[in-house]
């Protein structure tokens, strides 16, 4: 594939409210009056796959209220359809309300100038979770043939910046599927980029999740598996412990009907006492725990 160069520094060429000429290849966007909706076909290179249905509904809520306020772009096709460039939530947006025409830019593009817009727009305007943006600067370098540095160029983004996000492919297909649905945030996935062994990442991984481990708590964890021992256990803060402790007091209190106490170390080793002042009392303490 034959490597393109210049299409733009950052955001400011690919946003479709400049009418200015991108580079020779691409001739100056011009504003549509309004384009049928159903004469305009889905973008096969967005990178994006899923959009928050509630959302989507807010957005679809406020186009029938306020109608589009920021046009979509595309390209025309031969058959006199059009192609989505960017714009996908909108699109999909008007199509929840009901709209029969939607406000467009116009844009002349081949197939790789497609892929490269779609993907250097979603990843500078959507909110994509750090797996997302990962793929998509991966796809950027091999279809479109790019180095590091020049996707660097092309998204406003550090080599070093770039290459982070790159490693983050690199995780086993679970902790990336993690990555993807929040269980970890980027901060941890790096941290876990630490350990060269695979079974240790995946334990310390689980781990991380299970406990909801700070960053901070698996730097510390990997760096006492890289130094040849098990991961460490994690301890809470003595408050931690004694606001939990607080909050199953009362929780028992409530369930027993009468007072409770708990007491707990850092290490969770405790003891819990019920007192009561009379048989009836114990029986009916018994009664409660059958249930």
């Amino acid at each position: 594939m034959k490597k393109r160069k210049g299409l733009g520094k950052g955001l400011g060429t690919l946003l479709p409210d400049k009418e200015e000429v991108v580079e020779k290849k691409l001739v100056t966007d011009e504003v549509s009056s309004q384009l049928p909706i159903d004469a305009i076909e889905v973008n096969p290179f967005q990178p994006r796959t899923h959009f928050d249905e509630e959302a989507l509904q807010e957005l679809s809520n406020s186009i029938r209220t306020q109608g589009l306020i920021q046009p979509i772009t595309v390209r025309q096709l031969e058959n006199g359809k059009y192609q989505l460039i960017s714009g996908e939530r909108r699109l999909q947006a008007s199509k929840l309300a009901n709209l029969k025409r939607i406000p467009a830019y116009v844009r002349t593009a081949d197939e790789q100038q497609m892929l490269e817009m779609a993907l250097i727009e979603n990843i500078q305007r959507e909110n994509l979770n750090a797996l997302e943006i990962a793929l998509s600067y991966q796809r950027l370098m091999q279809e479109c043939d790019l180095k590091q540095e020049e996707l660097g160029e092309r998204v406003g983004k550090k080599r070093s910046t770039v290459n982070n996000y790159l490693r983050l492919l690199k995780l086993p297909a679970e902790v990336q599927e993690g990555l993807k649905e929040n269980l970890i945030g980027m901060g941890h996935a790096r941290a876990l980029l630490g350990l060269e062994d695979e079974a240790a990442l995946l334990k310390l991984y689980k781990k991380t999740v299970s406990e909801q481990l700070s960053v901070r708590k698996v730097e510390e964890q990997v760096r006492a598996i890289q130094n040849g021992g098990e991961a460490k256990p994690t301890q809470k803060k003595e408050s931690e412990v004694k606001m939990e402790m607080l909050d199953l007091q009362e929780r028992l209190a409530g369930w027993f009907g009468t007072k409770v106490l708990v007491k707990a170390n850092a290490k969770s080793k405790g003891e819990i006492k019920i007192p009561f002042k009379s048989k009836e009392e114990l029986d009916a303490l018994l009664n409660r725990l059958k249930k």
